[in-house]
């Protein structure tokens, strides 16, 4: 399926227009919101507030929590949220550029060496001899919308193994999973955590790892309305300084492991009181510890990901050629890798 600017204008709906609104001013003592999904990869925010990082701060923070990134992006842009965490879409490139939000920070990333997004194969795929990325030319993969992290991440792979794929977009990842496992569609890129549950039950099968074709891809940013990187400068830098608190803590005991036994099970069972909450700890630490992906040090900006994502934005007619990396980062806030 051709996937084309317009046709990611449509997929967006109501977004953009959302975000054409102006964002009131939120006054300074105020109570800060800070939206979030309930998934280990947004743990520095639980973090924060369940060790006192915010109330050190002297900030009056509040979690939201919301089930998808996009409503999240609309929450920020409008003023309800302050700050949250999402990959770099179209949508959130066109809420930039519409003057409503802006990245100040990096989140989730793809490191060589720690377990990180796989590319799945439906069991049906798999069964007619598709066991590795290049034996998925022509086929079908999964997305959400046009302009998703999983269209970035399927064209890379495409890109790198030569072969071209059939974008399917099927709006939510529930939709991807049940189209998995029925077979209409062949292939599908997702954090470990999902991909490793699916996988166990025969459902999928893992094919390949997403950091050989995107070895530091920044998954996910930090974001805020473009009001607070200027009226609430102070906030946001606050705001800043106790995420990488967060990140810092999670990063020990969960990817680095410096710090033993009973700080990798403190924190998860921190992050339990968050993500798989329908579930008893002891089913839910296994899935846990399987999204413990990499989070950046210090908040920081991974600049050459997110140049080459916005260039593949740009390449696909997904987003406007006058867009630069200037429109939608502000890199006052944290440190940058180049």
């Amino acid at each position: 399926m051709t996937i084309t600017r317009r046709r990611t204008l449509a997929l967006m709906g109501g977004t953009v227009a959302a975000g054409a609104l102006a964002a009131p001013a939120i006054a300074s003592g105020t109570k800060t919101v800070v939206g979030a999904l309930r998934l280990t990869s947004h743990a520095a925010s639980f973090v924060a507030e369940q060790r006192g990082y915010f109330t050190d701060a002297g900030m009056d923070a509040e979690l939201r929590f919301f089930d998808a990134a996009q409503p999240m992006a609309v929450a920020i842009a409008s003023g309800d949220v302050d700050f949250g965490i999402t990959a770099m879409t179209g949508a959130l490139i066109s809420l930039a550029d519409k003057g409503a939000v802006r990245v100040i920070g990096g989140a989730l990333q793809e490191e060589p060496g720690v377990d990180g997004q796989k590319i799945l194969v439906s069991d049906a795929a798999f069964q007619n001899g598709i066991t590795e990325p290049a034996m998925l030319a022509g086929k079908k993969w999964a997305v959400t919308q046009a302009g998703s992290s999983f269209h970035y991440m399927g064209s890379k792979m495409a890109q790198g193994e030569g072969i071209e794929l059939q974008f399917t977009p099927l709006q939510k990842v529930g939709a991807i999973i049940g189209a998995m496992k029925s077979g209409q569609v062949d292939g599908w890129a997702i954090v470990p955590h999902i991909a490793k549950a699916l996988a166990g039950s025969g459902a999928v099968h893992m094919i390949g790892d997403v950091a050989d074709y995107l070895p530091n891809y920044q998954v996910t940013t930090v974001f805020t309305s473009a009001r607070n990187t200027t009226d609430e400068a102070a906030k946001t830098r606050d705001f800043m300084a106790v995420f990488a608190k967060g990140v810092a803590d999670f990063n020990a005991a969960l990817v680095d492991k410096t710090q033993g036994e009973q700080a990798r099970d403190d924190m998860v069972r921190l992050i339990h009181n968050y993500v798989y909450t329908d579930r008893p700890y002891e089913a839910a630490a296994p899935s846990i510890l399987n999204g413990a992906m990499r989070l950046n040090g210090d908040g920081a900006l991974n600049m050459a990901s997110l140049r080459d994502q916005l260039a593949w934005f740009q390449a696909e007619d997904l987003v406007d050629d006058a867009i630069t990396l200037d429109t939608i980062v502000n890199t006052d806030f944290a440190p940058q890798m180049s």
